[in-house]
């Protein structure tokens, strides 16, 4: 029952329940974003996205999930976003590139900087390297992926968030651990020789 009080003050639009928001779910906004795009700058737009939604959608939250979940819901879908939204702009610049003779060879412009709460590995390359080779994964692996073993949530709060079954989440994650681990294999495989 608090929680529906606290989602009609939202909807009035009070000071007092957007200040609540903002200190309960910040930290978990931008640990999702981050998750998906390892870059501190994006990772904040992105999160500022999120909240911008959450202000202007929250009269239309029908309570059908927990609230906690739809901003998940809501961070996943803004971080796919503006993934989708990179992925075809290096594409076009590619493409541009080739017209010119000139191919791109920019890895510093995918990760600039990665600080992710839910991790600590000691060498920037290796989380380059794992964060490069999840984003290869199918979508649905990596979200499912991402949202379970980066940011730790369990396979009913995946679930609740993606909208599919456990068994799915199961599955998901099984294919997705299994593309990991053949990329992460070629990588090394490929650095070795």
């Amino acid at each position: 029952m608090e929680e529906q009080k606290f989602i009609e003050a939202l909807r009035e639009g009070t000071n007092e329940a957007y200040g609540r928001l903002l200190a309960e779910y910040q930290q978990k906004v931008f640990s999702t974003c981050i998750s998906f795009v390892p870059n501190k700058e994006d990772a904040e737009d992105i999160s500022q996205d999120v909240f911008i939604e959450v202000f202007n959608s929250i009269s239309k939250f029908k309570g059908n999930s927990k609230l906690s979940t739809w901003i998940y819901r809501i961070s996943v879908n803004k971080s796919l976003e503006f993934i989708r939204k990179k992925n075809t702009k290096k594409r076009f610049g590619f493409m541009q590139s080739l017209i010119s003779n000139n191919l791109p060879i920019d890895r510093s412009s995918y990760f600039t900087e990665f600080n992710h709460p839910g991790i600590q590995l000691e060498n920037k390359e290796k989380s380059e390297i794992l964060f490069a080779a999840i984003n290869k994964l199918p979508e649905a692996q990596r979200i499912v992926y991402t949202l379970n073993k980066i940011d730790d949530l369990s396979y009913q709060e995946v679930s609740e968030i993606t909208r599919k079954s456990i068994s799915s989440i199961e599955s998901l994650l099984f294919r997705g651990k299994k593309n990991l681990q053949k990329h992460l294999y070629d990588y090394y495989k490929k650095e070795g020789n």
